[in-house]
């Protein structure tokens, strides 16, 4: 896993998404032209380079109309959507509804939006739109036997990387038991029916490509869940009213409107203050809003900088907010730049003050116990350590205290980020280094230069097995210690590890 981690790390999250879609469409292209797949090549093509032109093109002109920066990647991942789920075609007559369709779906997310926070998936809304004209009617022909293990592989990865595969294991069991269930009901036998929905049906393409799409999902855990079994029951059951027929796109559209009732409703315009180089390689910056910023300590936020040249790493990055929600009006995030920093990253460094950005989302479930008296481990690899400043900020301004100690693992030690902040706060922490810093604060301990190890974690927390654990940082470390942890007993790990989106 730490070695999957490690792979997946080097890959941003809109990028996998758009490979895997690609790598599917050109084996369907190959299975076509083995006669394995029952659609001809030249069908496949015609829609492919529809749905390609007309998306990206489509973004362009809505971006110029709304006067931003269009998002190349994302009008190409909702190309690739549709291709899989309208008839092939070369036909002149039906490439034109491809092509309408393909501009409802990207214009969806400038016009069917909330300050600047599109609603609903954009492939999903599109299909219920061109539907409900009855000029087109999906039919989501991915859900075929020949293509399964290849949607299968690539469902997997994006769900593991988005770290969402509990959000999608609910939906795929809640909608292979009642599709079977309903199956069975019309004469099929269970096992028959089983196959069928897993095979037959769009549920495992739905539950890695569509119901993942970050802007439309809800801000926690729990909420995730609540919505893949809603979307699940939706999917599954027939119904009817009026001219609206049930549909794996109609399952997902309704969920993002319940996902987008309970979650955060706009996106938040952010303005550049300042930059603070904190270590040689590491620097946090400070943004203003005049709106409050809701968020919870231990959560990320998705900024959005527009800059032409955009390498693999895109235009958007998530970072664990490194303030307290004390200031809601204040975001700081603090950056590994390295030595050879992706595009976006040069952009954010080169913001002047005063310069806006946007703030996509804010989320997640990295959150300390509300119960203070629960003992607390924490565990942070080198800027990792971010969402535990804004924990230690926030309880420190809460006046509240905990039992916690910080692992904090760091390449030099030069590179210790917020180590006055630790030391203001007078947080318990055991350094792991290639060396000590000349002088360690009170209640700080060196424990060399090696990993985080059980015999480590033995020595300087004996208790740990009392203890809550929190593991931040890249994914390589954040394998490496949560096995070490799960191993040495401990049950209750919760793991941050950078996600790329």
């Amino acid at each position: 896993m730490a070695r999957l981690d490690a792979l997946l790390g080097r890959v941003q999250m809109y990028r996998l998404v758009s490979l895997a879609l690609a790598v599917i469409a050109a084996i369907a292209v190959v299975e076509s032209l083995a006669g394995v797949l029952g659609f001809p090549v030249l069908d496949l093509l015609a829609s492919l380079a529809t749905v390609l032109v007309a998306c990206v093109v489509a973004n362009r002109v809505m971006a110029l109309l709304f006067r931003v920066r269009p998002h190349t990647e994302s009008s190409i991942i909702t190309a690739l959507l549709l291709f899989f789920l309208f008839f092939p075609t070369s036909d002149g007559q039906e490439l034109l509804t491809v092509a309408l369709v393909s501009a409802i779906a990207v214009a969806s997310k400038y016009v069917i939006a909330w300050r600047g926070r599109h609603i609903f998936n954009p492939a999903a809304i599109g299909a219920v739109i061109i539907t409900l004209t009855q000029l087109n009617a999906s039919v989501w022909w991915v859900a075929t036997p020949v293509l399964l293990p290849f949607v299968v592989i690539g469902a997997a990865l994006v769900l593991y990387r988005t770290r969402q595969l509990p959000m999608g294991v609910a939906f795929i069991v809640v909608a292979t038991i009642l599709t079977a269930v309903t199956q069975a009901s019309f004469g099929r036998a269970l096992p028959d029916a089983l196959v069928y929905a897993l095979g037959s049906t769009p549920i495992l393409f739905l539950a890695g490509f569509m119901l993942t799409e970050p802007l439309t999902l809800p801000p926690r855990q729990w909420q995730r869940l609540a919505l893949a079994a809603v979307v699940g029951v939706l999917f599954s059951v027939p119904f009817s009213i009026g001219p609206v027929f049930s549909s794996p796109e109609l399952a997902l559209v309704v969920g993002n409107l319940l996902a987008f009732l309970v979650g955060q409703r706009r996106g938040v315009s952010l303005e550049f203050a300042s930059a603070e180089q904190l270590t040689p390689s590491t620097t946090e910056f400070t943004f203003s809003s005049h709106r409050p910023v809701s968020f919870r300590a231990g959560q990320y936020i998705e900024l959005s900088v527009p800059h032409s040249g955009a390498d693999r790493s895109g235009t958007r990055r998530v970072f664990s907010i490194a303030s307290a929600p004390s200031n809601p009006h204040e975001v700081r995030v603090g950056v590994r730049m390295g030595e050879s920093p992706s595009s976006f990253k040069r952009a954010l460094g080169s913001l002047r003050p005063g310069q806006k950005i946007r703030a996509n989302l804010v989320a997640g479930d990295f959150l300390l116990p509300t119960d203070r008296a629960r003992k607390v481990l924490l565990v942070a690899g080198g800027i990792g350590i971010t969402p535990f400043i804004s924990q230690l900020e926030h309880d420190a301004a809460e006046s509240e205290a905990r039992d916690l100690v910080l692992f904090y693992a760091v390449r030099e030690h030069t590179e210790l980020a917020y180590f006055e902040t630790l030391r203001r706060l007078g947080t318990r922490v055991v350094l792991l280094a290639p060396e000590s810093p000349s002088q360690l604060p009170d209640g700080w301990a060196y424990a060399g230069s090696g990993r985080i190890t059980a015999d480590v974690i033995e020595k300087y927390v004996p208790d740990f097995a009392e203890r809550v654990s929190f593991v931040s940082g890249p994914p390589r470390l954040v394998g490496a210690v949560r096995t070490t942890l799960r191993r040495m007993g401990v049950r209750r790990v919760k793991t941050d590890a950078f996600s790329g989106y």
